[in-house]
This record gives C-alpha cells, sequence and structure tokens, in this order.
C-alpha cells in the first residue's frame, strides 16, 4: 500500500434531514442507516482502507463527536482525529487538516469524503480514486469525482466540464450552484454535466498552493499554527483560533476561484444518502414496495412507504401510501415522502415547542 495515499474523511455534519434518528448528539453517519450491520461512517473508512493505509485515514469532525468516532473506529488513534471546535464549513477544516498531513509527510497525496455516502461497487471506487492520485502526483491540479445524472435534479450543484476533451480526466469549465428544473433539465441535455458529489483528490502541495493563492487570509489564519501542528501544543492553537476562521465552504473557496481543476466521471452507483427518500430509493423493498428496516410490519393498502423502528418493533400501517414511518425513543414521525425537504423545517418547530432535546 502506498504510503504517500492519505484521506480526510468528513464527519462533522449533523444530518437533520434524517431526524429523528440523526440529532445533534447522534448523528446519521454514526448509524447503520442501511441496515446492513456497519454504521455510515465504518463503511466509508472499510472503503478507503482498501485503498489508503489505515494509519493515513484522517478523520475530520465536531469535537462534541471524538468519543463516538473512537469507539466505533477502533483501528483510529487520537492522533488522526482532527477536532473541530466550532463549525465553520469546510474549507477551514480541509486547509487545517492538509496542513498537519503536509508536515507529517510532504509528498502526501489525499482524498476528501464525505463519511454519509452510499457506494456499493468499491472495487471500482477504487480504480477512479487511484486513476486520480496518479493524476495528481505527477501533475499540480485539483480534482473531483463528479456523478453521471440520471435526471434533473435539483437538489445537487453541477459540474461543467470541457466537452471537446476526449480523455478520461477532463477540465473542468466551471461549477453550477442548485438549478431550478428547468436550468437542470437543459444541463442533461448539454451532456457535459456532473453531480458535484464533494469528493476530492489532490496533493497537499496542491492545495495548500490553491488556498494560499485563492484564500490568503484563511491561510495565514492556519499557517500561523505549522510550528505546533502535529505537538501537544496544537490543541491550544486551535481552540483559540479555529473559531476565529471564515465560515467558507471549499467550493467557494478554492474550487471555483482556481484554473488546474479536472474531473473524472465516476464510473460506480452513488448515493449520498441526504434524505430519508434517497435512503429508500437503496434499501430492499417488499411486494407493495415498502422498504422496512428492523421492523416486523402488518400492511393493508399500504405501499412506497419507508418505515424504521427499533429491532423488531410491530408495525401496524393501513390505508397510508408514500410515507416517512420513523420511531425513535420519545419520536414518532409520520410524514408524506413529497414533503420530505420539509423535515428540517419541522425538527425546528419541534424544538421551538417541547425543547432543544428533542434535536
Amino acid at each position: 500500500m502506498n504510503k504517500n495515499y492519505y484521506a480526510i474523511l468528513m464527519a462533522g455534519g449533523v444530518g437533520s434531514r434524517f431526524w429523528p434518528v440523526s440529532t445533534q448528539d447522534f448523528p446519521k453517519q454514526f448509524h447503520d442507516m442501511l441496515g446492513t450491520g456497519d454504521t455510515l461512517i465504518q463503511k466509508t473508512f472499510k472503503r478507503l482502507a482498501h485503498l489508503i493505509p489505515k494509519e493515513n485515514i484522517y478523520i475530520l469532525t465536531n469535537e462534541r463527536y471524538n468519543d463516538l468516532v473512537l469507539e466505533q473506529l477502533p483501528e483510529v488513534t487520537q492522533k488522526q482525529v482532527v477536532l473541530e471546535p466550532a463549525m465553520r464549513n469546510t474549507a477551514p477544516c480541509i486547509l487545517y487538516a492538509s496542513l498537519k498531513i503536509q508536515k507529517e509527510n510532504p509528498d502526501a497525496i489525499m482524498i476528501v469524503a464525505p463519511s454519509d455516502h452510499w457506494i456499493e461497487d468499491e472495487t471500482t471506487f477504487s480504480k477512479n480514486v487511484e486513476q486520480a492520485f496518479s493524476y495528481c502526483s505527477k501533475n499540480n491540479a485539483l480534482m473531483t469525482l463528479g456523478i453521471q445524472p440520471t435526471f434533473p435534479n435539483t437538489g445537487f450543484g453541477y459540474i461543467e466540464f470541457d466537452k471537446t476533451s476526449n480523455e478520461a480526466i477532463k477540465p473542468v469549465n466551471q461549477f453550477r450552484e442548485k438549478p431550478d428544473y428547468k436550468t437542470a433539465k437543459g444541463f442533461l441535455e448539454q451532456g457535459n454535466f456532473l453531480w458535484n458529489a464533494g469528493i476530492f483528490m489532490w496533493s497537499a502541495k496542491s492545495v495548500i498552493e490553491a488556498f494560499k493563492n485563492n484564500q490568503p487570509t484563511l491561510y495565514k489564519h492556519f499557517e500561523a499554527g505549522i510550528s505546533v501542528y502535529n505537538t501537544e501544543l496544537e490543541d491550544e492553537f486551535i481552540k483559540e483560533n479555529y473559531p476565529l476562521a471564515e465560515n467558507i465552504s471549499v467550493d467557494y473557496a478554492i474550487m471555483e476561484k482556481s484554473k488546474n481543476v479536472y474531473v473524472i466521471a465516476a464510473e460506480f452507483d452513488w448515493n449520498d444518502l441526504g434524505t430519508w427518500g434517497s435512503l429508500y430509493d437503496k434499501l430492499d423493498k417488499n411486494e407493495n414496495g415498502n422498504a422496512v428496516v428492523n421492523a416486523r410490519t402488518l400492511t393493508e393498502e399500504a405501499s412506497g412507504n419507508l418505515i424504521r423502528t427499533k429491532n423488531n418493533k410491530i408495525v401496524v400501517v393501513d390505508g397510508l401510501q408514500d410515507y416517512i414511518i420513523v420511531d425513535k425513543d420519545e419520536v414518532l414521525l409520520i410524514f408524506p415522502k413529497s414533503k420530505e425537504q420539509d423535515i428540517k423545517k419541522t425538527l425546528q418547530q419541534v424544538k421551538d415547542k417541547f425543547g432543544e432535546q428533542y434535536g
């Protein structure tokens, strides 16, 4: 296994659209959402470990999830858990982790990957990442894996690539924000647009140079701690300085501003598991099209539902079509799939009415 290969596993999100299972204290990446026996972060770690030495996989997360990470990934040492003392979007934490990795290994090539995506074909995933790593080791490039769109999705950003290129690795013309339906339809018709999955590959040198050129203030903010990174004094510096960093995504900070951005169209199936509906799409269904996790069910005139409870709970459903039915401790959610984007708003109403402890 190549000792220069590293991974930054992003595991700091709350996943509020998966409420009531996903909460601030126990977010979705630490749950077995698919009923496979592995949590999402465990599945992602195992997938990356096919290609990357386990000791080179860094977990980026909020400090409140430190114990959860160490409990679910026993092979990981505390040194590999990079803790954010405040929520500051993706650019600050990626820059911070990249500086730490570069200090340890100036020749590092890395992947930045979310901890909560569904990828079944792990062999092809490794092949595409290896392809990108090989390119990044020889070129000053910021790379991303784009997903071939299957329908005009308005919930994802898009990557527009150079359609004149016949290479597997294509130059990126621009990143496009989440479009309306008509614009998304146009993207698919043009044929040179991919979904932005938020999976990036680059050398430590290239990504740090991109921050230095495009975000000089942010770069100087974290560069000031280089002497203490990977030492006992690091925690003190980060606790004091991290909350003062600008709140900005890596897309805005460097990807949209850089000229050396390339994309590979992923050859594997992918799902961002961002909502209950996207989870429903990936789960096995019974003869009535109901997707059931953990429960034992008796259904009558009920179809297209997602039913999730604690282990072996008996659930009787009569006359419901296309609903999300999720039972968790003190909260029961019965919500139409067509309105799943409103769950975030509903969660806020629950917290306002019944208390923060339910979110």
